[in-house]
């Protein structure tokens, strides 16, 4: 799912990690570390929008992306 995103917003508590994919080459273990929790499943809320992935919740992000 990572690889067909252009870019990526994940927001862990308060901090909030965008990665441009289309500039930047990161290993599989660092998309891993951004997307998946302790359990090892998908972060959640996960959504696409347009070419964008969105993981986490962050309000600014949501309404920069869908308004």
């Amino acid at each position: 799912m990572a690889h067909a995103a252009d870019e990526i917003y994940a927001s862990k508590g308060k901090k909030l990690v965008h990665v441009n994919l289309k500039q930047d080459q990161p290993s599989d273990e660092a998309l891993a570390a951004i997307l998946l929790g302790p359990t090892g499943n998908l972060r959640a809320p996960a959504f696409i929008a347009g070419r964008k992935l969105v993981i986490g919740f962050d309000e600014q992000t949501y309404r920069k992306l869908l308004c």
